[in-house]
Parts: C-alpha cells; structure tokens; sequence
C-alpha cells in the first residue's frame, strides 16, 4: 500500500488560491487552507513532483505531527510522542531550523527549538539504544508553527526557499521573490500568445517568470532539494521521473512578446545573464529605456511590473511625477491592461482611474497591493483564422 501524507506548503499571504489551484492542477488533493499555508495529501512522488513543479510556494513540509501545547512540560511531551525514528536515520542530523509563534503561550523561538530538540534526542536515543548521535548524514530540519497554542511540526523537503530557482545573479535593490512574481503573473488573465512588457525590470524577475510558464518550464528544473538526500523515506527514482516529467513538458520553440525596460543599464546586463541562466534568453526582448518611452503598436497587451517604491525620503517628492508618467503612457496604448504592485497608496491618482480590483498583499514585511486596471478582451478568433496560423 502507498504511503499518504499531509504536505504543508507555505506562501504568500493573500495568494493561497493560486497556490490551490496550482496544487489541484498537480492532481492533489486539498485538505486545508489558512492564511499563508496550504495543505495538501499526497505521496513521496508528490513531494518530488510539489518541489519540481510549483511556481508560487515557499517550500514543500512533510507534517510529522500537530497537538496543542499551553507549557513547555506539554511541548516536550508531545514532541517526544511522534514517531521520529520513522523518518530520521540514526546518523542524520535534525533541528528545529525555524519555529513561529502567534496568539500562543509559548512564544521564544529559541525556547520552542531548544525544547523540541532535546525531545527528538529522547525518543531516538530509547528506538536506537545509543545515548549519542553523531549527526554526520543526512540533514532533516524542521519548522515548526505555533498558532493559538496548536503546534503543527515539518520536515523541510525543499532545502533553499523555493523561489531560488537557480538562476538569479545580480538582484535590484528592492526585489520581488520569483514566487510571488509567478503568482502575481497567474493572478492576471495574461496568455502566452499575449504581448507582456515590465518598464521597471529590474533583475528581470516578471519576465523570466513568464517566459519559464509560456515555455512550460518547471521553476524546480535547473535546481536541486534537500530531501533528495533522503533515501529512507524517498527512492531515488522518484526525482529522476519528476525531472523527466518537467524535461518533456518544456516547449523551447514557443513564439512569444516579452519585453523588459529599465533606466539602468547594469541592470539590463543582470536580467540578460539571468534569462540566460535560466534558458529563456532568446525568448525575453531586454532594454534600458526609461518609463517615458513605453509604447507598443499592437493592441491587448499587458503591463506587469513593480516600480519603485520611494523607501527613502528624498525619492518620496519624486514619485508622483513618475507613476503619473506610468499611468499617461499607459493610457496611451490601445487596448492595454496594466497590473502594478507597490505600496505607493497615490498609484490610482496618478493613473487617473480608479483600479478594477485591488488586493492587499504581503511582499516580505512590507504591505503592498496589486492594483489590476484591466483593459478589453480581444475578439475571439474565427476557427478558419486559427487554422491558417498553424
């Protein structure tokens, strides 16, 4: 019989639905969702295939186990009650890597990790009748989540966050995680046979994003994880045929318009050598230009992108004139629709128009929103217009 387990992958908050449709889309099945975290059911070919194949988690955690904990006394014991030796070998070595607490009696990380440690010593010293471990193999850490007072522990299968898909060299100054640029371009109606251009690139993380998913690159493909180490709960092959399943999924010769602009040039330099890195340089269109010499002369394109901010005061008095700049030259181009993240709370002031929606969201500790101006929809193609193209 195959094994099933509860796999926790933590995300962005406010973009648990996109991180569930992508899960549901894998093939799992869903068994909760909270603020930041979904849970799913699946096997160690799922752990794989999670890693491998999701754009918008953090990590992929095989829960161990969960129980409530008012006091340290209770922490240890129901620690020391779930069945460690089932997934760490005697040689591995195992620690409490993160643990978060909110509304909980029990609230100092290193307190929580501490305990939770010497409890995982009890139960292997008494299953291995060894009074030391040596801690030289395999590593197996754990995070651990306290939320009014319940306690849900683990093991984290992923390794590096998620969003090091292998490909990042150079970064901006304010830059967005790969995972939530990938989840913001899947909040959007934005299809590959769509133009999609960012004026404030950056590093090139929007459209490296989008030209991996026009390609049906998985973001886990140039990578690797830390439980691939793991040969007592995963076969090897289990990783070889996720990663062949992702190799023959990629459509390298796909035809796409992703343009990427930035005022400066070492920046268009780093998102060339990322694109490369990544394996879609032929596909992204890089150049300095600045926001003022934004224009396309195709209708139904897409603006995504995430200007600056104004961190420090003395670029404050500058930002309105920018964004205005942003939102006239939007407003210039025929058809367009324009998704803007930043927490400049003048962005629909600028623009001139109130966003169609607008959703709060957390990049890091900062709050910002993801303001959505759609533009219309391009008529639907005739079949006999379809068929000519192909």
């Amino acid at each position: 019989m195959i094994k099933r387990y509860e796999l926790l992958a933590p995300c962005h908050f406010g973009l648990e639905a996109v991180l569930k449709k992508e899960i549901i889309d894998l093939g799992y099945e869903i068994s909760q969702v909270e603020d930041g975290r979904v849970t799913f059911i699946g096997d160690v070919e799922a752990i794989c295939r999670a890693n491998v194949f999701l754009r918008t988690a953090e990590r992929v955690l095989l829960k161990v186990g969960s129980f409530t904990a008012l006091t340290f006394e209770e922490l240890f014991q129901g620690t020391r009650e779930i069945p460690w030796e089932e997934y760490i070998p005697q040689d591995g070595k195992f620690w409490v890597a993160k643990a978060s607490s909110i509304k909980s009696k029990l609230f100092s990380p290193s307190d929580i990790q501490s305990i939770m440690k010497k409890a995982m010593v009890e139960r292997l010293k008494g299953h291995y009748g060894v009074n030391w471990f040596s801690e030289t193999g395999s590593a197996y850490p754990l995070r651990v989540f306290l939320y009014k007072d319940k306690v849900t522990i683990g093991l984290d299968t992923s390794g590096d966050s998620l969003h090091k898909r292998g490909y990042r060299t150079l970064t901006s100054r304010a830059p967005i995680t790969e995972t939530l640029a990938a989840a913001l371009l899947l909040l959007t109606p934005w299809k590959r046979e769509r133009i999609l251009v960012d004026p404030f690139c950056g590093s090139g993380t929007f459209p490296i994003e989008a030209a991996m998913l026009a390609a049906k690159m998985a973001p886990g493909m140039n990578r690797t994880f830390l439980s691939e180490d793991w040969k007592n709960i995963i076969p090897r092959k289990c990783w070889y045929e996720a990663m062949d399943e992702a190799d023959e999924m990629v459509e390298r010769d796909v035809k796409v318009d992703i343009q990427g602009y930035d005022i400066d040039g070492d920046m268009i330099k780093a998102a060339r050598t990322n694109a490369e890195r990544a394996g879609v340089g032929s596909l992204i269109h890089f150049q300095q230009r600045p926001v003022s010499q934004l224009s396309h002369p195709k209708k139904y394109g897409f603006i995504l992108t995430n200007p600056p901010y104004g961190e420090r005061i003395e670029e404050k008095s500058a930002l309105f004139a920018l964004y205005r700049e942003l939102g006239e030259r939007f407003a210039a181009l025929d058809s367009w629709s324009a998704y803007v993240i930043t927490s400049y709370e003048e962005t629909e002031r600028c623009f001139g128009r109130k966003a169609d929606k607008n959703r709060k969201i957390y990049n890091g500790m900062l709050k910002t929103y993801f303001y959505q101006f759609s533009g219309p929809k391009p008529p639907r193609r005739k079949p006999q217009e379809a068929k000519a193209e192909n």
